[in-house]
């Protein structure tokens, strides 16, 4: 196997190979729905902020790619119901085949048993009308809804080179979330890019907001009341951080936000799995200290001695992966 220096190289040489008119446009829909009350509008305007600063100048989106609606008094710019088919109707006009479109939902979302709604300002839009707004799509769409209740996006909006993260995993969640915190700075967090590569991944931003929520609940002694899914096979079931759940995972491994710079190495999937299986066990050691007072004390040290063995050992083939 060539080692990681060398397939940088050659990645850069490709890249460097590719007229700049043939490398795919990236494009960005921030959605800042209904804040429902002066607490949250702060919140979400500081999200939003951050969020749109960070593609614009860490991940160098061209300005005029991003649109930005929100719940503010200027009827062009808010998030309401027709904005948004306006806005999905501009970039489907400019998006070809090899672009990217990144959505990112900010605010509230309601299940009524039947429905999974975003609230918009005015009338929201369910989920069978983001399915009419997403088809046809000519690239690849990566779409984070960060809202409470959003699991249903994953099971209705989840498709053919889709990427669907929801900040839940149940449509019975109803709490305010707080992963849309922890994601948006994963996106611009190096200590996100766990195989080094020098770029942060979808999956890797996933997966270190996943950690960063665990311990948010952790740390205040609470039961977490959210968990992350991603799908990215299309077949709508979603997985989490920790490995549970479907097959998902390879293409957001894949997938960046920003454009490589020279040098950058690819991505190394054999690392990314091992680095996916270590966060796993992490996340099971991290359960396990919470179930420890309701365990024998030799139920306890037989898992625990389990999983630090599991944990060396793919610790081991990291070591050995980075090496080769």
């Amino acid at each position: 196997m060539r080692p990681w220096w060398m397939r940088a190289a050659i990645a850069a040489l490709v890249l460097a190979a590719v007229p700049a008119s043939a490398r795919a446009e990236r494009f960005a829909l921030i959605v800042a729905g209904a804040s429902g009350g002066e607490v949250y509008a702060e919140r979400h305007a500081a999200w939003t902020a951050d969020l749109a600063a960070t593609l614009v100048d860490r991940l160098k989106f061209d300005r005029a790619r991003v649109t930005v609606l929100t719940d503010a008094k200027d009827e062009a710019s808010r998030s309401t119901a027709e904005n948004v088919r306006r806005a999905f109707a501009a970039v489907r006009r400019d998006m070809a085949a090899g672009d990217l479109l990144f959505v990112v939902l900010i605010g509230h979302g309601t299940f009524d048993g039947t429905d999974a709604k975003f609230n918009l300002v005015g009338p929201d839009l369910e989920s069978a009308q983001w399915i009419e707004l997403l088809a046809d799509l000519p690239g690849q769409l990566v779409l984070v809804n960060t809202t409470s209740g959003s699991f249903p996006f994953i099971e209705r909006l989840a498709g053919e080179r889709r990427i669907v993260i929801t900040a839940t995993d149940s449509a019975a969640q109803r709490f305010d979330t707080v992963f849309p915190q922890y994601f948006i700075a994963a996106l611009a967090d190096d200590a996100a890019d766990i195989d080094k590569n020098g770029r942060v991944s979808i999956w890797e931003a996933f997966a270190a907001a996943n950690g960063a929520v665990r311990r948010h609940f952790q740390q205040r002694g609470q039961l977490a009341t959210e968990r992350a899914l991603l799908d990215d096979n299309g077949d709508g079931v979603g997985r989490d951080a920790a490995g549970g759940g479907g097959d998902d995972g390879p293409a957001a491994s894949r997938t960046y936000l920003d454009e490589p710079l020279p040098g950058a190495a690819p991505t190394d999937e054999v690392l990314v799995q091992l680095l996916q299986k270590r966060a796993a066990v992490e996340a099971e050691l991290d359960e396990l200290r919470v179930r420890r007072s309701f365990m024998l004390p030799e139920e306890y040290q037989k898992e625990f001695e389990r999983l630090i063995i599991e944990f060396a050992r793919v610790s081991r083939d990291i070591r050995e992966r980075i090496k080769s």
